[in-house]
């Protein structure tokens, strides 16, 4: 407890050095000024999030390694993002990603690219931040008789607190405290298990890379979800829509003075994603490794694997990194998404950038229905959280591959009335179609049900449009 609130302290003396003289340009844009390299390593924590701290390190019992596939496409993604995407955005001086949206397709098709992120990234927030919400209550919340409902109102209102005046710039700055927290907090627990072990760091990498589990690489089966170039060519996409289209991750690379400081980000932020999940993977052979010496059954579930090593070490230190490892993982992940869903609902839906009054009132509400979400959530219950949240982008992720694939790389014109119902029929017929495979042939979707959600996204643009009259111009990317 003493280890969060010097945590939640430091918080809130970031918060109050950066909120200085705070206008609507701070919030949502940071004023142009932010450091690069800062902005790369706060993404880094935000992009991890609660969910990769809890879930990555079970991956190995089920999947191996084969996670890194995943991580070695996200660099390509990244590539993408820093030298496609990125140099529009620039160009056009945009707040918010999707107005390009408008400028290019019609008012409609902005207004449909706006809405599948509000409601994708309160969807996906809610997922990330119930975990931490879980441990908090489980570990902390519980013997002092607190019920779950406060303890989620209490988490969300700090976010609000620290958030709600510095919006974006005080992000940037938050994000990288967390995100030193977050692998400070890992690589300590890393630490225990090996001395629990008994073993040198030299002696753990080799037992790392002999266990069977340590295998990455899936080339030998098409049909399964963890073929090699099936996770390779996901990977890129996710990136793609999870960075490059989603308001929440480039909100904070639009901060950046210039286009080659903001691309220089992109590339090591993405390059950095690689050895952070190997750290988490290794984390969990390590842990399986200390379990099946000392006898113990592995968790069914591997989302239970680390908590599991936190249960019962018995150790006040283990559960305190822990704790905070989860917590600064969360609140990385979600101040930044309740500032973009701020954002996105000013400029997008509300069209308004000047109303402070607004912005204060929209920050407030989004924060009330992200409690609201993870109410719910509690209530349906969940499995594997990060194969959920990845499933959510695949079916509401879809429609803004499709959206800006065809305003980019088309000339056409399209019949702007009727992409809301393009862009809502995409995912049902996905669905439709995955049901249909795998009970006809076996077959189950994995990450790649975003291409193909992108690609009939596209392919419904395309039926509807018509050729561009030759005195258009589109903007060069």
């Amino acid at each position: 407890m003493a280890l969060l609130l010097i945590y939640f302290v430091a918080l809130f003396v970031l918060s109050r050095w950066t909120s200085r003289r705070a206008n609507n340009d701070t919030f949502f844009r940071g004023e142009r000024r932010s450091p690069w390299y800062m902005v790369a390593f706060g993404m880094v924590g935000a992009s991890i999030s609660g969910v990769t701290f809890v879930s990555v390190p079970g991956m190995v019992l089920t999947q191996d390694m084969a996670y890194l596939q995943l991580c070695l496409g996200f660099i390509i993604g990244y590539v993408v993002v820093a030298f496609v995407l990125l140099p529009v955005y620039y160009k056009l001086n945009l707040t918010s990603i999707y107005t390009y949206l408008g400028d290019r397709l019609g008012q409609r098709s902005y207004l449909s690219g706006a809405g599948f992120f509000l409601l994708s990234k309160m969807i996906g927030t809610a997922v990330k931040f119930y975990v931490a919400c879980l441990i908090v209550q489980q570990f902390v919340m519980d013997s002092l008789g607190v019920p779950f409902v406060v303890t989620v109102s209490a988490m969300v209102l700090l976010i609000w607190l620290y958030s709600h005046r510095g919006g974006v710039r005080t992000l940037v700055f938050t994000d990288s405290l967390q995100t030193l927290c977050l692998f400070s907090a890992l690589l300590l627990i890393i630490w225990m298990v090996i001395q629990r072990m008994d073993l040198s760091i030299a002696d753990a990498i080799s037992a790392v890379a002999a266990d069977e589990r340590s295998r990455i690489f899936f080339t030998d089966d098409w049909m399964s979800p963890l073929n090699f170039w099936k996770q390779l060519l996901s990977g890129a996409f996710i990136v793609v829509v999870m960075t490059g289209l989603d308001q929440d991750m480039m909100q904070k690379n639009l901060t950046c003075r210039t286009l080659s400081e903001a691309q220089r980000n992109m590339c090591c932020y993405g390059v950095a994603f690689v050895p952070a999940n190997l750290l988490f993977l290794t984390l969990g052979i390590l842990l399986a490794q200390l379990f099946s010496s000392q006898g113990m059954s592995l968790p069914a579930q591997g989302d239970m694997l680390l908590p599991m090593f936190v249960q019962t070490s018995g150790s006040t230190a283990v559960l305190a990194l822990f704790t905070l490892g989860v917590v600064a993982a969360s609140f990385s992940s979600a101040d930044s998404a309740l500032t973009a869903l701020t954002t996105s609902y000013c400029i997008d839906i509300r069209q308004r950038t000047a109303d402070e009054r607004l912005r204060r009132r929209v920050h407030a509400t989004m924060c009330l229905l992200l409690v609201a979400c993870i109410l719910v959530i509690r209530a349906v219950g969940s499995s594997s959280l990060i194969d959920a949240i990845y499933t959510i982008v695949s079916y509401t992720y879809g429609p803004l591959l499709g959206l800006f694939a065809f305003g980019l790389f088309t000339r056409r014109r399209v019949h702007d009335r009727l992409v809301p119902y393009i862009c809502i029929s995409s995912p049902l017929l996905c669905w439709l179609l995955s049901v249909i495979c795998a009970s006809t042939s076996g077959y189950r979707f994995g990450y790649e049900l975003l291409l193909l959600n992108g690609l009939l996204t596209f392919l419904g643009l395309w039926a509807l449009s018509a050729k561009q009259p030759s005195e258009w111009k589109k903007d060069s990317i």
